[in-house]
């Protein structure tokens, strides 16, 4: 049997087709070659829109098929990963009202703020373990401030995985990981949170029907299995958040466990399996893919919004063109701290690990008669590497103790500078497998469909492509260059 999984990214659209009865990957792509645009009219904000998601779904399957020899007919059941925190609102036909605002979007950091002293910090971290920050559900509110008339034709909102799962189901639902990620959600009474939905007066009829991430009950629109050539008995069985589905594909299901990404932003996310929280809302807490009744599984995600976009901005400004291999081999011949110049990553939107600032990103130091280009692009990858390691005595701070970290191969972690910065300044083993969200994707399509256990889910085991250990030889100067780095955050 056949399973596709799609990886919902503000950059592309990735595919995978896996064949269960071998538990092979047949075959990965990612759409568009040109990353997908954003709209920031304004300062601050980010927008999609979700009809561009829904097109690239389609050509991402096309070009699947192409690269295989199955069938489509064959395709058992779909996979979603997805962008999270994104706002996606629907009228009564299921016409979008108006484009998504995305994770980066900042507009709703002082909604957030003012939620959040109101309604009592220790009451908000208690029940919703966040703030409500800069999250789905204060955009929804700053849509209903700022866009009275539009708001009152609203008949549901959703995540933007929700979306595409309506596309190809055509019923609209959520899920309450989902809703956990939208600052929606009750860990005390696991359901809908009433203290967001009174406080922000929302009715709760914008609500979706509540389903479980792995679930049998969304089966294909007879419609849509004729566009795609799929079969009409095609479920959609997985529905998780980008995040958590990367710590899934890593097979990070247990307390204590750890995943990271590099890709646009950079995430370092453990399992934990009691409420925590941090009430300066530097790190997130949000349910985890094998949550359950019986076992309590929550991730908890520390989210650096400028890494690969950074490196990305630097590659496409002065170098357009080149391959990151090729930057990677240039900056390896300029020492660690590159000689003094730094670069802060943070040009991408509020961070919440600096307290929701839009600090913008900058390079420090420059000489003209010291550095290059070359020295740019260590700093930058550098930059990056730091602002996780920053971020990280965070995640330290809550008990969790980062010893190992598995991260996928399709991201910053591809560069042994950024890898081996970060493996030696967290004293910790960076394992790389070769994974990725969308393959994720497809597995959890695969355990939705069969029914399998949790224990069945923690047999994941990918290809461990390299390990970065500690550089001990160099570890001083790494230490020094990230505390000059760390001096330049006010």
């Amino acid at each position: 049997m056949f399973f596709i999984g799609y990886d919902l990214g503000s950059s592309s659209i990735k595919a995978s087709l896996l064949d269960s009865n071998v538990n092979k990957v047949l075959a990965t792509v990612t759409y568009p070659e040109d990353e997908m645009h954003i709209f920031c009219d304004n300062e601050g904000w980010a927008e999609q829109s979700p009809l561009d998601w829904w097109e690239n779904v389609k050509c991402a399957t096309d070009l699947l098929f192409k690269k295989t020899s199955v069938e489509r007919s064959k395709v058992s059941a779909i996979g979603i990963a997805y962008q999270m925190h994104g706002l996606v609102v629907l009228d009564r036909n299921g016409e979008v009202l108006r484009p998504s605002i995305i994770w980066c979007d900042s507009r709703a950091v002082e909604i957030g703020e003012v939620g959040f002293e109101e309604l009592g910090k220790e009451r908000c971290c208690s029940e919703l373990l966040n703030s409500p920050a800069n999250f789905t559900a204060s955009k929804l509110k700053w849509v209903k401030d700022n866009e009275p008339l539009l708001y009152e034709r609203i008949d549901k909102i959703m995540l933007p995985g929700d979306f595409i799962a309506f596309k190809f189901s055509n019923k609209i639902t959520t899920t309450p990981m989902g809703l956990s990620e939208a600052i929606l959600w009750d860990f005390k009474s696991n359901q809908l949170s009433s203290l967001i939905m009174d406080y922000y007066d929302f009715s709760y009829d914008l609500i979706p029907e509540i389903i479980p991430t792995f679930n049998k009950k969304l089966k294909i629109d007879e419609n849509i299995s004729k566009e795609f050539g799929f079969n009409p008995n095609v479920l959609i069985t997985y529905r998780a958040g980008d995040q958590p589905n990367n710590a899934f594909s890593l097979g990070v299901l247990d307390p204590g466990e750890i995943a990271a990404t590099a890709g646009t932003s950079g995430v370092v996310y453990g399992v934990v399996d009691k409420d925590i929280y941090d009430i300066q809302n530097r790190v997130n807490v949000f349910t985890h893919i094998n949550c359950t009744s019986l076992q309590k599984r929550l991730g908890l995600l520390l989210c650096v919004n400028g890494t690969g976009c950074a490196y990305r901005w630097l590659r496409d400004l002065l170098a357009k063109g080149a391959q990151y291999q090729d930057l990677e081999h240039q900056a390896s011949f300029i020492p660690i701290g590159c000689e003094g110049l730094t670069f802060l990553p943070f040009g991408n939107g509020a961070e919440r690990m600096l307290g929701d600032r839009i600090s913008g990103a900058s390079f420090k130091k420059i000489q003209f008669n010291r550095h290059s280009f070359d020295h740019m692009i260590r700093a930058c990858i550098e930059g990056v590497a730091y602002s996780l390691v920053y971020g990280i005595k965070y995640i330290n701070s809550l008990g969790l103790n980062l010893s190992r970290i598995k991260v996928g191969n399709d991201n910053m972690f591809q560069s042994t500078i950024f890898s081996q910065t970060i493996a030696t300044l967290t004293n910790s083993e960076i394992e790389v497998r070769e994974s990725t969200g969308s393959v994720g994707a497809a597995r959890g399509a695969f355990y939705g469909w069969n029914g399998s256990t949790i224990e069945e889910l923690s047999s994941i085991d990918d290809k461990i492509e390299k390990i970065y250990t500690v550089d001990e030889k160099n570890r001083n100067e790494y230490i020094k260059a990230y505390q000059i780095w760390e001096s330049n955050i006010a």
